[in-house]
């Protein structure tokens, strides 16, 4: 049996898919049982509940030989960063209790540091956390930068003909497709391969800038002369405020974007084939065609 939590999100969707299609046994967690019946129709067990709590949990990991885990974004979170450690905090606990031998955790690049970084502080804690634990091997995953992310620019660039955000034009980061790090969890998952506690970083295909993502984007949907325009650190925090982001994810976001900035979020391993992933901006920017024409009806 194994458990996918998040099953309605970019990354969990295709890890259970890709479970099904090997015939596998798979229980899905998500607290809106019609997103998850796509996949209760294809065969997967479906376990309605909330990830903070810990004795749904603990019932939905029994039996279990492996989960996914990952704490979701809360975009309207009163406070970001209890969100996270209790979302967390629940995780482990139904690990423990339903003793469950192998983990796949979803982190971030810059997992490793302990402050400072915003949304990606809660995931270093659930690092921390799942490292206490007793008789489970663990595999940290931690990706770059979402190419996801770039949806939430559409309204933007319909309305104002631009790309633009708190990170830095001229800043190299690496940017992976979430399918990307849906097939490594993937084939992680079926083959249990890792033992230990282990972290795998996965930094898609190139460093890529902002401004040759948003021309990438450009090309795609037949704007070649987008541009990406940084904005003041409290200007995107207004922004996000005006979309109906909480004050405190909109300040966590604040806070990641500015260490990225200033370099502090970044890879600790150099690129190799086993941190490269293939799908590139120019391939992604297809899907985001798709993506824009629809908002637009067309």
């Amino acid at each position: 049996m194994y458990i996918v939590t998040g099953a309605s999100g970019n990354t969990g969707r295709l890890i259970a898919q890709a479970l099904l299609s090997k015939g596998k046994k798979v229980r899905i967690i998500g607290r809106d049982k019609e997103r998850l019946q796509p996949l209760a129709e294809k065969g997967a067990e479906v376990c309605i509940g909330s990830l903070d709590n810990a004795a749904v949990m603990t019932r939905a990991f029994s039996g279990a030989q492996a989960v996914y885990a990952m704490i979701p974004p809360n975009l309207s979170a009163r406070d970001s960063h209890a969100f996270q450690n209790t979302v967390g905090e629940a995780l482990a606990k139904a690990i423990t209790a339903a003793r469950v031998p192998y983990v796949v955790n979803l982190s971030s690049v810059g997992g490793h540091l302990s402050g400072n970084t915003g949304p990606i502080t809660g995931l270093h804690d659930q690092e921390e956390r799942l490292n206490t634990l007793k008789g489970v091997h663990l595999l940290h995953l931690r990706p770059g930068y979402f190419m996801e992310n770039f949806y939430w620019s559409i309204d933007l660039i319909r309305k104002m003909g631009i790309n633009g955000g708190a990170l830095r034009a001229d800043l190299p980061i690496a940017m992976i497709a979430t399918r990307d790090i849906a097939a490594v969890a993937s084939q992680r998952l079926i083959e249990l391969d890792f033992s230990g506690t282990s972290v795998q970083e996965l930094l898609g295909p190139r460093d890529v800038t902002l401004a040759d993502a948003t021309r990438a984007l450009g090309r795609a949907i037949d704007k070649p002369e987008l541009n990406y325009v940084q904005f003041p650190y409290e200007e995107a925090e207004q922004a996000m405020l005006g979309m109906g982001i909480s004050a405190s994810v909109a300040k966590s976001f604040v806070e990641m974007y500015r260490s990225f900035n200033e370099g502090v979020i970044r890879p600790t391993e150099k690129r190799s084939a086993a941190n490269t992933t293939p799908t590139s901006i120019e391939e992604f920017a297809k899907g985001f065609a798709h993506a824009y024409a629809a908002q637009a009806g067309t």
